[in-house]
């Protein structure tokens, strides 16, 4: 149903009810691990979940891993509030 090595390849989707009907067609939310071989970063002004990536993996787009390791993110954009400078989170590994 994914594609082969996509963060969301083990994701099963919802199933029918016992009346045969599909209330949510999509899929059920898939497990996030503990972050392992972690570095502590501490957010400064114009850090951005991509450009960290970019950073610490070479790759913009694994910044999901940044977000898998902080659950207290509950939205991405939330990296450039101002509150969020000198806090420190989590970056792990690019690959588990």
């Amino acid at each position: 149903m994914f594609q082969k090595g996509s963060r969301y390849e083990k994701s099963q989707t919802f199933k029918p009810s016992s009346n045969g009907v599909t209330v949510f067609a999509g899929i059920r939310p898939r497990t996030i691990g503990s972050a392992t071989g972690v570095v502590e970063h501490v957010v400064k002004a114009g850090d951005r979940l991509d450009l960290l990536a970019r950073h610490y993996y070479n790759d913009d787009r694994l910044w999901w891993r940044i977000v898998d390791a902080n659950p207290d993110f509950f939205y991405g954009g939330d990296m450039m509030l101002e509150e969020m400078e000198g806090r420190v989170i989590l970056i792990p590994k690019a690959k588990e």
